[in-house]
């Protein structure tokens, strides 16, 4: 008698997980930023720190932090034009404003695009979704710093940051 069932209730199982699957595969879905795809920006930015997604910033606080290099956030991330050129190229590309808009509007809910923050950490949408952090995560070994994204989000350099 629950033979006939059977059949439908593992359809109904398989749909569901796939669901969920595709669910966070699909770009824009949730959390998710592009993640850089440059080779050069993977190199450069990533060498010290994540490569954070363009999108996650408006053209403005791209062309800023570009070009104030020797003081990025206390180090002198200083490199040659051609290079600065093409980083800052492919960051104003594919920004929250432009090519990254599908994917970087949510977090720009509430900043200025015209005079964005240089961090990320300083937009209002990254503020609110971060405040129930306690003080004490921050500070620890493994964290240190707002900017370590991935100490939280494993999945961040895919760009992926749901948790």
């Amino acid at each position: 008698m629950n033979l006939p069932y059977r059949p439908i209730a593992l359809i109904l199982v398989a749909v569901s997980f796939f669901a969920i699957v595709l669910g966070r595969a699909q770009a824009g879905g949730g959390h998710f930023y592009t993640p850089v795809t440059d080779p050069v920006v993977k190199e450069e930015c990533g060498s010290c720190h994540l490569a954070y997604s363009p999108a996650m910033l408006p053209v403005s606080s791209w062309k800023r932090m570009m070009g104030d290099l020797q003081n990025h956030f206390g180090e002198d991330a200083s490199l040659d034009a051609a290079t600065t050129k093409a980083i800052e190229a492919y960051l104003t590309a594919n920004a929250a404003d432009t090519g990254g808009r599908n994917y970087g509007s949510k977090l720009l809910r509430g900043a200025s695009l015209v005079n964005g923050p240089l961090r990320i950490t300083e937009l209002p949408t990254w503020l609110d979704e971060h405040s129930k952090v306690p003080a004490w995560e921050w500070k620890h070994k493994d964290v240190r710093s707002r900017s370590n994204c991935i100490a939280c989000h494993r999945d961040a350099e895919r760009g992926y940051y749901d948790e």
